[in-house]
């Protein structure tokens, strides 16, 4: 069962408060016991002010520094399960491999304990730090804790030059993130038995135009600031018909596009509607999304002090948020983002000593 005391150290080491992060149930509408126990161990830190909106944390240093960065974490995680029973986190050996066990290991607790970590222990930062621990990541966008700031206090963070969300990319830096965007595409017919197809039109056969143009479709590769980004256009959902012996009037194609954070989300509307031109196309969900901005000093410091891979975001995140606000992000943390949500979430607990390590050098680097 998930721990009773919620009280957090954090001046105990990276991998003990990852675990003691997971011990504290957080699954999405249900933070607020991990909010509470973040804001009374953030209350213990005099270098930082805290401001808290619903069961989100921002915490900000004023140092009078010339330039200031976002680190940002979403404290929820997906349900939990029984079977097996993934919290209390355990240590354990995977194959030679000394990892840290349970739901939150991955996504992404060892991200949310390096910024509190840092918080911590780096009282003297060269940039102003702005830390954002927010709810409700995993679940619909109306929920999520960093929207909730971006609409209620926007001068919590947009005054920031860089941010980097600690979401789990293996140890490596990924930047910015693609858009996506799904639409309905529409063919209709009419009604007739199935008897006698002539006297009615078969809106499913008049769709197979529709994954004609899927298949033949050459996605495009974006280089931006030297990373690719592959976009993608895929047919995720049909449906149609009503019966057995009915020829169907209706058929709806959905297709996700995935795009290139050097659209806009209106260009990606337009590149949609004309590779589905002569059809009803209706966008039901469009997100835009970020670039990477590693051209700027921030970026450029942050991925030499690491000294890791960088590459792009294939899929989405919040740091198009960021992006949204004119805030150039990245992700980077520890955990195998292939785990997260698995019933084994696992991290290995050498990627939580080195994502801590690795931000503590990018604070602190002399001579900037």
């Amino acid at each position: 069962m998930p721990r009773a005391d919620s009280a957090l150290d954090l001046t105990d080491d990276v991998v003990t408060l990852t675990a003691a992060l997971c011990d504290i149930e957080s699954v999405s509408k249900g933070e607020a016991a991990i909010a509470d126990a973040i804001e009374a161990a953030l209350a213990e830190l005099n270098h930082l002010t805290v401001t808290r909106i619903g069961n989100t944390l921002v915490a900000r240093t004023d140092l009078g520094r010339a330039e200031r960065v976002v680190l940002a974490g979403h404290i929820d995680t997906v349900p939990l399960t029984t079977e097996p029973a993934n919290l209390p986190t355990r240590r354990m050996d995977a194959g030679g491999v000394d990892v840290l066990w349970g739901r939150g290991t991955v996504d992404m607790k060892g991200g949310v304990a390096t910024q509190l970590r840092v918080a911590q222990e780096v009282r003297e930062p060269i940039v102003d730090l702005t830390f954002v621990f927010y709810e409700g990541e995993e679940i619909d966008s109306e929920f999520n804790g960093l929207l909730h700031v971006q609409q209620q206090r926007p001068d919590l963070i947009d005054d920031a030059a860089f941010a980097v969300l600690l979401e789990p990319t293996d140890g490596l830096v990924e930047g910015g993130c693609k858009g996506t965007l799904r639409a309905e595409i529409t063919t209709k017919g009419i009604a007739s038995h199935s008897a006698r197809p002539w006297k009615g039109h078969n809106a499913i056969h008049d769709a197979g135009e529709i994954l004609r143009r899927l298949a033949a479709y050459q996605p495009r590769t974006a280089v931006i600031d030297g990373l690719d980004y592959i976009e993608a256009l895929n047919a995720v959902l049909i449906s149609g018909g009503i019966a057995g012996n009915v020829i169907p009037d209706r058929c709806v194609v959905t297709v996700n596009y995935r795009y290139a954070p050097d659209l806009s989300p209106s260009e990606a509307d337009a590149h949609v509607r004309t590779v589905f031109d002569g059809f009803d196309v209706r966008i039901v969900d469009n997100a835009g999304g970020a670039l990477p901005g590693l051209g700027l000093p921030a970026a450029q410091a942050f991925v030499a002090a690491l000294g890791v891979e960088v590459t792009g975001k294939q899929g989405w995140t919040d740091v198009a948020r960021f992006s949204a606000m004119g805030i150039p992000a990245v992700n980077y943390g520890p955990g195998d983002p292939n785990l997260a949500h698995m019933d084994d979430e696992q991290c290995p607990v050498e990627q939580l000593r080195a994502a801590e390590a690795a931000m503590t050098r990018w604070l602190t680097r002399e001579g900037a």
